[in-house]
């Protein structure tokens, strides 16, 4: 990976900056006309999920959902080219971010990055797959199924895509957690032991975020994201106990010798206002 000096004139890293974006909107305009003529069989592999709450197409083959106009059609068609670029030129994207920021990393900080790249688009791909295989169909079968009693429904192509690009979307970006809380760790943000103490808290977040990130009302979703999250949460702070052992024991005596300043702080101000 080509990287630049440390130092240089800041408009020196400005030209820098714009050749890497250049970069990534070359790769992404690339990428947008290559899958903008081939969203008919990215549309079609989005919603085989949920093929079953779909009604057959007039061909037999394709999923029938209906385009009201001619500009939804191309709103739509477009709006897969480009959420499909953007993760297919995922790695370039963050490959050349990494590569403008690296030179002003530590050498002890810079060692991370690779494996931080790799983790990064490891755990958003398994999220997509996770949500692509697990969660649509539990999903929209529940959505659907809230239409009983009332009408037909009759699924319209932009809001349907619309909907699993925001589910897969969430799901890629909620199944980071690993990487956040390893960093918490290794930086000392927040240490191991208060991680592993405040659990209560961190599920009730982990709750939250799952309401937050699921673009449905449903609980079912909810509650799946919230499992994959709680296994995901307790799998980073036990691969953090066995890979960063030596940097949470030492963690954990510096918050016991702080803890034991405190009391002893704690006893001195009692035994002053006694002896008053």
């Amino acid at each position: 990976m080509p990287v630049g000096p440390a130092r240089m004139p800041l408009f020196d890293h400005l030209g820098e900056l714009r050749m890497r974006l250049v970069r990534i909107i070359a790769c992404l305009a690339i990428a947008v006309v290559v899958f903008y003529m081939a969203t008919p069989i990215i549309s079609q592999f989005l919603l085989q999920p949920i093929s079953p709450y779909l009604p057959e197409g007039t061909d037999g083959l394709l999923a029938g959902t209906i385009v009201l106009d001619p500009f939804e059609a191309f709103a739509t068609r477009f709006k897969i080219s480009i959420w499909t670029s953007v993760v297919a030129c995922s790695p370039v994207i963050l490959w050349q971010i990494l590569a403008f920021f690296l030179p002003a990393l530590k050498p002890s900080e810079r060692k991370w990055f690779v494996p931080t790249f790799a983790a990064a688009v490891s755990l958003f791909i398994f999220g997509t797959i996770f949500c692509y295989l697990i969660i649509l169909d539990p999903a929209f079968q529940w959505l659907t199924d809230q239409a009983a009693g009332l009408g037909e429904v009759v699924p319209r192509a932009s809001t349907y895509i619309d909907m699993i690009i925001k589910f897969e979307l969430g799901f890629g970006f909620a199944f980071e957690l690993p990487l956040i809380v390893f960093y918490l760790v290794i930086f000392d943000i927040v240490p191991y032991k208060k991680l592993r103490g405040s659990w209560r808290t961190v599920y009730v977040v982990l709750m939250v975020v799952s309401a937050m990130a699921t673009p449905d009302a449903s609980p079912i979703t909810m509650l799946l994201m919230f499992a994959a999250l709680l296994v995901l949460y307790e799998g980073s702070l036990l691969i953090a106990r066995v890979v960063l052992r030596n940097r949470i024991k030492k963690q954990n005596e510096e918050l016991d010798a702080e803890e034991a300043e405190e009391r002893a702080a704690e006893l001195g101000i009692k035994k002053a206002k006694k002896s008053k």
